[in-house]
């Protein structure tokens, strides 16, 4: 995956210590995503806008807030994530890279 004509920014959002980091990517429409690792742990992430979250490597586990199921999701794959409110993601081995877009 690649993004042409976009600002880069420099500083990084580090979230649990160093074990998940992103960086914001910005488009002439206006519109984010983040480029992020995530290292092996489980993390919760509450979410304001809507948000899908496109695996690029690696794999990781998903359960969204309100439900009981968790899903698998490897490189290739996405889940979307309704606007206020958050889930739960796990990496059990290796790093898992992802692309969010925050969808309006």
């Amino acid at each position: 995956m690649q993004f042409s004509n976009v600002t880069a920014v420099a500083k990084a959002n580090v979230y649990f210590d160093g074990k998940v980091v992103s960086h914001s990517i910005l488009f002439a429409d206006e519109s984010k995503k983040t480029l992020g690792l995530i290292y092996p742990g489980s993390y919760h992430f509450g979410t304001e806008a809507a948000e899908r979250m496109e695996i690029s490597e690696g794999e990781c586990e998903v359960q969204l807030d309100g439900q009981g199921e968790k899903k698998t999701y490897a490189a290739g794959t996405y889940f979307d994530v309704p606007a206020k409110s958050g889930f739960t993601i796990a990496v059990s081995q290796g790093i898992c890279q992802y692309v969010c877009s925050f969808l309006s």
